[in-house]
C-alpha cells in the first residue's frame, strides 16, 4: 500500500573505533533530504543525551499515530478539537530472555475541545484511536492511554 523511506547516515569522527570512544550521532534523512534530524544512542550507551534516540523515536512515532488517529476520529464525529498535548513515557525492561526492549509506553494526552465532550465519548475515541493507530498494531510493546 505505502512505503517509507528513511535515509541514515553515521561517519566516524572520533580515532581509534573502539566502543569506549566511537561516536554514536547520525543523521535520520526524511523526506528525500528534506528533513534531517540529528539523533544518537541513549545515555546508557555512551550516546549524547541531548539528541533523540532509537527508544524516544519509538515513544514519538506512538505518541502521534495516536494524536493523528484521534485527530481524524474528533473531525469524523465533528467534536472541534482546539489543542492536543501529550507527555509519553517508554518503558525500558528485560524480557523473559533476558533482552531489554521497550516493553511498555504510557500516553498521557491531554484534549481541549471547544465545546465540552463527556468522559466516555472522550474514552470511545481515545479507544478508537488506540486501535487504528498502525504504528501500535506494529509492535508487541504494551501502549495504554491515560487521558489527563
Amino acid at each position: 500500500m505505502a512505503e517509507h523511506h528513511v535515509g541514515l547516515r553515521w561517519t566516524l569522527e572520533t580515532q581509534p573505533f573502539a566502543y569506549e570512544t566511537y561516536n554514536r550521532s547520525h543523521d535520520l534523512i526524511f523526506k528525500n533530504g528534506a528533513e534531517i534530524v540529528r539523533a544518537s544512542a541513549a545515555p546508557a550507551y555512551k550516546g549524547d543525551a541531548a539528541m533523540p534516540d532509537p527508544e524516544d523515536l519509538l515513544v514519538a512515532a506512538l505518541s502521534s499515530c495516536h494524536m493523528l488517529s484521534f485527530l481524524a476520529i474528533a473531525a469524523r464525529k465533528k467534536l472541534a478539537v482546539q489543542s492536543y498535548a501529550d507527555e509519553a513515557v517508554g518503558m525500558v525492561e528485560k524480557n523473559d530472555a533476558g533482552k531489554l526492549w521497550i516493553a511498555r509506553v504510557i500516553l498521557r494526552p491531554q484534549v481541549a475541545f471547544a465545546a465540552p465532550v463527556d468522559a466516555a465519548t472522550l474514552a470511545e475515541i481515545h479507544h478508537l484511536a488506540h486501535e487504528s493507530c498502525f504504528i501500535a498494531n506494529s509492535v508487541k510493546t504494551a501502549v495504554s492511554v491515560e487521558p489527563r
